[in-house]
């Protein structure tokens, strides 16, 4: 009955077909119709209305059938693998293995073997190995396309190591690090003894307790935390400096500073990458990153972390919370933390300084304060002239904070520095270099430091600027924080350069981009040759842990040329792109940093703005030569770039506080998603100045991602562990803090008993990364 019918329909259907006339073209419209069939024909993809320039052309990396086809790929996979995991017995589950690998090896190895690709393979959590093979596909096509994207990451990841070990930015690359670094003034003694502090699940405590007091010797000052800070340091004590070292250096015609050897002048000690070969890797990455198939593998990947995180969670997160509580002497607000990411000239918020300006205006109203207009004004003329009083301060009379009249207006933003909107305040009160020697900064600086010892456990790294403006700048800044002694255990210093060279450029301050390389790296590199020639630089820099890079990435940057100029050559008014710019500093201080880390001196590291707005091209100079950024909004347009911050765990600095008020509102920030999918990522405040309300803005900041992202006692722990291992802190806290091996990865780097985080959940962030690194 069924073979009749159907012998009957395929008999209408022939004689259906049979008794259609032929097509003939009765208008204009029905011969183009008729013309452009002839046109396409041979080809099946193109659709009604399409072009033949529409149709996605077959390359080696690309393929529109097995696009198609990827999620009958992915289905595949997911069967494969549930298939392998029900089987719980490890003999049945390994005769299984084998015997899938075989038939998949047997299968495809001509293929891989005509290919020239080596066979990729998976580390399973139970210590089996699965090939990809039978995880993916065994076609030809893609085989190869998944060869091909893996060889591209892999690439990625080998420029990025190069730079990194060419600029000495690696983990152990600084000589702070080495066990036999001494710092000065030396860290306050433990509180508390740990030799029978720990239960017994938490062996080798007290051992590295007297190991850490072992090492530290005795201070001929000490002061207690919270007061007289500053009073621990003495110049004198640091006396004599080091002697002046043989080698050489000079600014070569690229705009360099080349180190060499006495008599060998015209051979460089370090070959620092051209400007031609920086511009030739970025374009790689930048192609790599922008290829559909790879984008397509990252974005999965990244999905695939995120939903393995969301089902450990479900799994694990009351056993997170019984392994926690039984930890002695530890949670959140007593494991140790830093601010990443802070601006100094905004370390405090608003009310601390309405309330220093206040104090200032009533105890010292006739003090010389600035010199304008040729004449002396003293602080209450100052307020005289804006015609207010210390009664009329207020914080709203201050707006200083940024409200939603800053959103998308970084130009508003930078306005808010200036109290009252008065230029002249700002000049007095967050300057260090002014008519007083920015004496009200530092004592209101000592007075934050104060703060964050009483805390003991927050820490911060600072931010504070070296325009490159004048030559001397370095030794100002070093002069003010040596002479107002502002040495804490708590703080940490990184130098800013703001990228104004079209604003010195415009105000004739200098002729060409040449003279701010100059006025930037000149200093160093003397103070490297022969500390005695900046005697304070040289004590400083022991407390600076590299370079940032600031300024607005949203504004437009246009390509004026082809190649671009040498900084001796660059005497547009235009500013250098933001790649320029990075390049120069990374440079620069890779020749610095080789010479300084043979002298036995601390190397500084590139931590710059990045993808806070702007284009996606910063990202890509980023993960080419940097250690780590801070924002990183853009990395969420891009996965590629994102799944390689991933692999190389490259540090990020996120402020979701500070985007909600100029870039990207809360709910819409990628730092939950980051955290969750693996990034290295950390909170930070930015600038408490301008977003916070409290007497504890990094506090403030956990609180808040707390209650809108919900996150657990246990993910505000690894958040702060992160910014511990992001952190510039030498080697030596670090292990005070996180425990003696805490540069080790998984459970064998994490002591429980001082960081708070579950040993599981260490295993967990380690195995999968090291699965993802296999891939």
């Amino acid at each position: 009955m069924v073979d009749s019918t159907k012998s009957s329909r395929d008999q209408l259907s022939r004689d259906y077909q049979g008794d259609q006339p032929e097509s003939v073209p009765h208008s204009i419209h029905d011969n183009e119709k008729s013309t452009s069939s002839a046109a396409t024909e041979g080809h099946d993809g193109l659709q009604d209305g399409m072009l033949l320039r529409d149709l996605p052309k077959r390359t080696t990396f690309y393929d529109p059938v097995a696009e198609r086809q990827m999620s009958q790929t992915d289905a595949k996979l997911f069967y494969q693998r549930s298939k392998l995991e029900t089987h719980t017995s490890a003999v049945s589950l390994r005769d299984q293995n084998s015997q899938i690998e075989g038939t998949a090896n047997a299968s495809v190895s001509r293929t891989l073997t005509e290919y020239g690709a080596d066979t990729p393979t998976v580390d399973r959590d139970d210590g089996m190995t699965i090939s990809l093979l039978t995880i993916f596909d065994t076609e030809p096509h893609v085989t190869i396309e998944l060869s091909v994207i893996s060889k591209n990451i892999q690439k990625i990841l080998d420029i990025r190591r190069k730079y990194i070990a060419l600029s000495s930015q690696g983990p152990n690359d600084n000589p702070r690090d080495e066990q036999n670094w001494e710092i000065y003034p030396p860290p306050p003694e433990p509180a508390w003894s740990e030799t029978n502090a720990g239960p017994a699940d938490f062996p080798g405590v007290s051992s590295s307790a007297e190991a850490t007091k072992a090492k530290r010797s005795s201070p001929s000052h000490r002061r207690k935390p919270g007061f007289d800070v500053g009073e621990d340091f003495h110049m004198d004590d640091l006396l004599p400096l080091p002697a002046e070292d043989s080698m050489t250096f000079r600014l070569d015609e690229s705009g360099v500073y080349q180190v060499s050897c006495r008599g060998e002048e015209t051979l460089p000690a370090v070959q620092v990458p051209t400007i031609r070969q920086f511009y030739m890797d970025l374009d790689n990455i930048l192609t790599i990153s922008s290829d559909g198939p790879s984008k397509s593998f990252a974005f999965r990947r990244l999905q695939y972390l995120e939903a393995k995180f969301n089902l450990y969670v479900l799994l694990n997160e009351y056993q997170e919370t019984a392994d926690s509580k039984k930890v002695p002497h530890r949670d959140f607000y007593n494991v140790r933390k830093v601010d990443t990411h802070v601006h100094h000239s905004a370390c405090m918020n608003q009310k601390h300084l309405l309330r220093f300006i206040k104090s200032k205006m009533k105890k010292h109203p006739n003090e010389v304060v600035l010199f304008r207009d040729g004449k002396y004004l003293t602080l209450a003329e100052v307020f005289s002239s804006i015609k207010l009083t210390a009664y009329d301060l207020s914080i709203d009379t201050l707006d200083m904070h940024a409200h939603t009249d800053s959103f998308h207006r970084f130009d508003k933003f930078n306005l808010k520095y200036n109290p009252i909107g008065e230029s002249r305040l700002r000049t007095i009160f967050l300057k260090t270099d002014n008519f007083i020697h920015g004496r009200y900064l530092a004592e209101i600086t000592k007075e934050v430091i104060s703060d964050l010892e009483s805390s003991k456990y927050q820490m911060v790294e600072w931010r504070i600027s070296i325009y490159g403006k004048s030559i001397d700048e370095w030794d100002k800044l070093a002069s003010w924080v040596v002479d107002n002694k502002l040495f804490s255990h708590n703080v940490r210093w990184l130098i800013q350069i703001p990228r104004l060279y079209d604003v010195y450029k415009a105000s004739s301050l200098m002729n060409t981009f040449e003279q701010i390389v100059k006025n930037i790296f000149q200093p160093l590199f003397e103070v490297t040759k022969d500390p005695s020639s900046h005697p304070k630089l040289h004590v400083f820099l022991q407390r600076v842990i590299g370079f940032d890079s600031v300024d607005d990435e949203s504004k437009v940057e246009r390509r004026l040329f082809k190649k671009f100029p040498v900084p001796k050559d660059w005497d547009s008014k235009q500013n250098p792109p933001y790649s320029y710019w990075i390049y120069y500093l990374f440079a620069n201080m890779s020749s610095l940093n080789f010479w300084r880390k043979r002298r036995g001196f601390n190397t500084l590291v590139l931590r710059p703005h990045c993808g806070e707005a702007g284009d996606s091209e910063h990202l890509a100079v980023a993960l080419l030569c940097c250690h780590s950024i801070s924002h990183g909004l853009l990395l969420r347009k891009v996965p590629l770039l994102q799944y390689a911050f991933y692999l190389e765990q490259v540090g990020i600095a996120m402020s979701p506080l500070s985007n909600n008020a100029l870039f990207l509102a809360y709910e819409r920030n990628p730092f939950h998603q980051y955290f969750k999918r693996g990034l290295n990522v950390s909170l930070s405040t930015d600038d408490p100045l301008q977003f916070a309300f409290t007497k504890e803005p990094l506090i403030e900041e956990y609180a808040v991602a707390a209650q809108i992202y919900k996150l657990s006692p246990v993910d505000m722990c690894e958040l702060a562990k992160n910014s511990v291992k992001q952190s510039g802190y030498e080697a030596s806290i670090k292990r005070m803090w996180l425990g003696p091996d805490f540069d080790k990865p998984g459970r064998k780097g994490n002591m429980m008993v001082k960081t708070n985080v579950p040993d599981r959940r260490e295993e967990f962030r380690y195995h999968t990364l090291l699965q993802e690194r296999d891939v």
